[in-house]
């Protein structure tokens, strides 16, 4: 069998490893050495032209079905539960809390459950909704469906690495939000995020209220293709008098953006966390498509 093995960026390391077994078993082993983001990120294009029988992707579930054989790898990663004790007098105020993890850590939901359970406390997790396929599970892109435990709830606790997956989730809540990092023994409060957050919101609508010229980003991503919404974004800007181009690419060069002079402001209809990640990258300001709609419901046709 011809196989195409394709990991994010923490699992490249293992590249080789798993190519060798799997050669070992009597196949022909191909890496993809693109970039990926996420199940969103096939490279299903990469495993067509090789003429691949299977894509095996590592680190995350299925995102959504595709026209085409896709082995998932789900990668579990075990990672120590010794904060769990210290968090206990942070969270001593709330008695309900909501649990949220990322795809490596879900496998140990079952755990932390127990012991928060075992000391008083009433744990809900959010169920699959939208792109998540586990309960309790967040994406970068799709915090599954908490928000509607926000009243249920008295504060949110995220188990896992860095701050990436837990913004989403913040962003879309209004109780005390908290992080457990066990990869950097730490415990923390993120709730100042969401002011954080709303201050660059307003920051790059007000940069980009005075745009006449948008250029709007269509991923060519499986899971990111968005050209019917690009298309109807660029007839509500024209029927503002002003005017839009698509723009099209599978992974988005900042620098070659960067060369669009004549573009005063992107749109962005790809992975929802460029807005929030990536615009520093950018000199034009980058926003949502809620967000162009705020300044457009704003402005009269010239």
């Amino acid at each position: 069998m011809r196989i195409l093995l394709q990991f994010p960026e923490g699992l490249k390391q293992y590249a080789m490893q798993y190519a060798e077994k799997l050669e070992k078993e009597g196949n022909e082993v191909y890496v993809s050495a693109e970039p990926s983001f996420g199940a969103c990120d096939l490279a299903i294009d990469e495993a067509k032209k090789i003429g691949a029988d299977k894509l095996v992707h590592f680190g995350h579930a299925e995102f959504k079905r595709v026209d085409f054989n896709v082995e998932y790898v789900e990668y579990p990663i075990t990672a120590s539960l010794d904060l769990l004790p210290k968090s206990l007098e942070l969270l001593k105020p709330y008695q309900k809390l909501c649990i949220l993890t990322t795809i490596q850590h879900v496998h140990q939901l079952r755990d932390i459950k127990a012991f928060y359970e075992q000391n008083g406390k009433q744990i809900f997790l959010n169920k699959p909704n939208g792109f998540a396929k586990h309960e309790g599970q967040i994406l970068g892109c799709d915090v599954g469906n908490v928000a509607s435990l926000d009243k249920q709830v008295d504060a949110f606790v995220y188990f896992g690495g860095g701050l990436f997956h837990p913004v989403g989730a913040l962003m879309q809540t209004t109780k005390p939000f908290f992080v457990i990092d066990p990869f950097q023994g730490r415990i923390e409060q993120i709730d100042y995020l969401r002011k954080e957050e709303e201050s660059k919101k307003k920051a790059r609508i007000a940069r980009a209220a005075t745009a006449r010229r948008f250029g709007i980003l269509v991923s060519t991503k499986i899971g990111q293709y968005n050209l019917a919404l690009a298309n109807i974004l660029k007839k509500k800007i024209e029927s503002k008098g002003m005017q839009a181009v698509v723009l099209l690419a599978n992974t988005f060069d900042f620098d070659s953006l960067n060369n669009m002079l004549e573009i005063d402001a992107f749109v962005n209809t790809a992975c929802p966390r460029l807005v929030t990640e990536d615009q520093e990258r950018l000199r034009k300001p980058l926003i949502s498509p809620d967000e162009l709609m705020l300044i457009l419901e704003s402005k009269r046709k010239k």
